[in-house]
């Protein structure tokens, strides 16, 4: 089923992408404990994606792998959102991303462990137990942050800014997944949306943070449009297996 296929992509895409912008921060954290933190929740995300990879490419079967999913492909055939492209700038935005991007995966496997396809449900289910870890300590630091100093909040402030208009792109449909949902397959992304807002609203409340009531979204994710950081983050990623086709671990 080719929608089944692209929702698939879309899942893994969004893990890689996240994972490898995280790990830029790899022996750059504030202090030790929080680098190893942080590159376990890059690690996570790269485990997810490789789960869901593989899944991808037993629907294809053409005897693609998970490595030609995630390395060998061009700029537009990833699904990923554009959110997951935007940059680390500092410790304030990176810790707003990973809140915001835990939440909706926490809403989104809690959802996806209930579907009909054992696949899916099962990997919902292994994740999930990772992204509840990924919430709490993002949300541990939304408060650190948001109740510090005044410069610790203002930062905050100022992600915030630079950030929110793409996080709609985390709940941009792909092709027929509307047929998905009917089939009891996948959640609404629609209503994931709504319930993922809500929850915002209410930890916002506990950080002593503004609910942005702005409602434009960037759109084109889920079909191929990127930003304009996308193609670096490819050069990097894809450069060892592009430079040495075939290369394994």
């Amino acid at each position: 089923m080719k929608s089944l296929t692209k929702y698939t992509l879309k899942l893994a895409d969004d893990t890689l992408i996240m994972g490898q912008r995280l790990a830029e921060w790899c022996g750059k954290g504030p202090y030790l404990e929080e680098d190893i933190a942080l590159t376990n929740i890059a690690l996570d995300y790269l485990g997810q994606s490789n789960n869901f990879y593989k899944y991808a490419a037993q629907l294809i079967g053409d005897g693609k792998t998970e490595d030609d999913l995630a390395f060998l492909r061009v700029e537009k055939e990833y699904l990923n959102a554009q959110f997951v492209e935007l940059p680390n700038e500092d410790y304030a935005q990176t810790l707003l991303k990973v809140y915001f991007f835990c939440t909706y995966q926490k809403l989104l496997y809690e959802n996806l462990s209930k579907s009909s396809d054992e696949m899916f449900s099962a990997l919902a289910q292994k994740s999930l137990k990772e992204v509840k870890y990924h919430y709490t300590h993002s949300k541990t630091w939304m408060n650190v942050f948001s109740t510090g100093t005044d410069e610790s909040k203002s930062r905050l402030e100022k992600a915030l800014e630079n950030i929110w208009e793409y996080t709609g792109s985390l709940f941009d449909e792909t092709e027929d997944e509307e047929n998905l949902f009917e089939l009891g397959i996948i959640p609404s992304s629609k209503a994931l949306f709504t319930e993922w807002k809500s929850l915002i609203k209410k930890d916002f409340a506990e950080f002593n943070l503004e609910f942005p009531e702005a409602e434009f979204m960037q759109k084109g994710s889920r079909k191929g449009i990127h930003t304009e950081y996308f193609g670096f983050i490819l050069c990097e990623l894809q450069y060892m297996q592009r430079t040495y086709p075939g290369c394994t671990w």
